[in-house]
């Protein structure tokens, strides 16, 4: 088994993900305690999907959270970079249309998607802001972006026992219930590494998303960013980074 290293090479990063796909969706109940469940359906309330609309699920793994799309009659489309996870996504769910895709350089035409929607894979693209653009450029004017990702609690008591749990308890638990340990050492690394809820609004806006807003789950320890297309392009000159940021629990 592999794993990544914080350069983030997509090769590394798929390869790891492919060598831990068939007990991935088991092992994220484990170490989230189920609560992944809870920010799962936060994110589909955020994303207001309706019959008739088109989504691009990215990094979805096997397709648990396309699924929920499907179901409800709406037009998804999963799509991940680890050919692992997309092979056991299509023994899983066969009906739903799985594409092996790289978010830096998206298989998809311009303004295709009504909402593009990544959850807690925005953290392994090398460049963020790339990878932001590249979801732009693939949603339609007045579309939308979601974004679920790990962030960093507020609170500083709370930051505290959360890093605890990140640093020690999870690699412990990670080593009873996976098969590839080294990966849930990358993923407490990557988390680490990754900016906070200000400063992943601000790569939005650099991105070209617009009406930018976060709101915090779980305290922080996630947090689900949104984003819009403007329906027109705005001019250069009245173009201005959004004070701040909605902050919830």
């Amino acid at each position: 088994m592999s794993r990544a290293s914080l350069a983030k090479d997509p090769r590394e990063v798929a390869g790891m993900f492919d060598g831990v796909a068939a007990g991935y969706d088991r092992t994220n109940d484990v170490l989230t305690m189920g609560i992944d469940r809870l920010w799962r359906r936060a994110t589909v309330a955020a994303v207001e999907a309706r019959p008739g609309m088109r989504v691009l699920d990215l990094a979805a793994g096997t397709g648990t959270s396309s699924e929920v799309y499907a179901d409800a009659g709406v037009e998804v489309v999963p799509c991940d970079f680890s050919a692992g996870m997309v092979a056991v996504g299509k023994r899983r769910r066969p009906d739903l249309p799985f594409v092996v895709g790289d978010a830096m350089a998206l298989p998809f035409a311009d303004d295709c998607f009504d909402v593009v929607t990544i959850s807690f894979g925005l953290r392994n693209v090398v460049d963020t802001t790339a990878g932001l653009a590249e979801m732009f450029r693939v949603t339609r004017p007045g579309g939308r972006v979601v974004v679920c990702e790990f962030s960093r609690p507020p609170n500083r008591l709370w930051a505290t026992a959360y890093g605890l749990y990140r640093d020690y308890v999870l690699p412990q638990v990670a080593r009873l219930v996976s098969s590839n340990t080294d990966a849930y050492s990358y993923l407490s690394e990557s988390i680490v590494d990754w900016p906070d809820q200000r400063e992943l609004a601000g790569l939005m806006h650099q991105a070209g998303w617009r009406s930018v807003a976060f709101r915090n789950l779980t305290g922080g320890i996630v947090a689900l960013h949104r984003g819009s297309k403007p329906a027109q392009r705005p001019s250069v000159r009245n173009q201005r980074f959004p004070q701040g940021g909605r902050t919830g629990n």
